[in-house]
């Protein structure tokens, strides 16, 4: 399988380097486009007026082949499926990104931004995200996870334009119990901007981000992929009652939506 791997965190992060390693354990060939420097909440711009450049970057790998791009994470996606892959791309990868993309942030995260640039160019699609300060340990343990994800994803007979959205909290893998579907929550953050002033410039503002918003949140139509800690799974990975409530960010409760069918078998990620 042919796997084109991006984010906004840009070449070299982290998490990006465990989905190519991931991939490459599985015997995949893999096509990594990454942003040269950070594009965190880049939503799904692209450039319009500038030119974008693009430098190989080394990689010690059979089968891959990375590039730092200028542009933003959805540059990266238009330009290396237009310009740089050499063969037909079987599922675009974004992440791992670090930090949760869940509720109204995927409105504005660059990992979901590229993964639906992907979708929008008829291709299987996944954004992988997790809580941050993860350690490279869960990272390792994600990426593994979403690259037997991708292989079953990439071979499900999906609607067009799916993005499936992984997030993963912060917990060791032995802790972690089996994935679930989940709606996606409309809870947000409270953001808000400080007035400064700068001796030369004159008055300036820097964000401030707050806690979760306080206007109730209302359940969504989209669906991710998660790992919420109380929810536990029958012995086909399906999950039923959680033993307690699973809390979203603004105080919305994740039930599994009534007579919706997951599109990729929920297995614990160790399998």
């Amino acid at each position: 399988m042919h796997i084109f791997l991006v984010n906004d965190d840009g070449i070299g992060s982290k998490g990006i380097m465990a989905l190519m390693e991931a991939a490459v354990e599985r015997g995949h060939e893999v096509t990594m486009c990454a942003p040269r420097y950070q594009q965190s909440a880049a939503s799904h711009r692209f450039t319009l007026t500038e030119p974008i450049y693009v430098k190989e970057w080394p990689v010690d790998r059979p089968g891959c082949q990375a590039y730092a791009i200028t542009g933003s994470p959805v540059d990266c996606v238009r330009v290396g499926l237009q310009q740089l892959v050499t063969r037909p791309v079987d599922i675009v990868l974004s992440g791992v990104n670090d930090g949760y993309n869940a509720g109204m942030a995927v409105h504005y995260s660059g990992t979901v931004g590229a993964a639906m640039e992907g979708a929008l160019n008829h291709l299987p699609a996944m954004a992988v995200s997790i809580h941050h300060h993860a350690d490279q340990g869960m990272i390792d343990h994600l990426a593994r996870y979403a690259v037997r994800v991708a292989e079953k994803y990439a071979r499900a007979d999906t609607p067009p334009h799916t993005v499936l959205n992984i997030n993963a909290p912060l917990l060791a893998p032995e802790k972690l119990l089996p994935p679930v579907y989940a709606p996606l929550d409309t809870g947000n953050f409270i953001d808000g901007y400080e007035r400064r002033q700068s001796p030369r410039a004159g008055t300036y503002f820097w964000m401030e981000t707050g806690g979760p918003e306080a206007r109730p949140a209302r359940r969504g139509h989209g669906f991710v992929l998660s790992w919420p800690g109380p929810y536990h799974a029958d012995a086909d990975g399906q999950p039923r009652k959680p033993r307690q409530p699973c809390v979203g960010r603004a105080g919305h409760r994740l039930k599994r939506p009534a007579g919706k069918k997951v599109l990729i078998p929920c297995r614990t990620p160790g399998n």
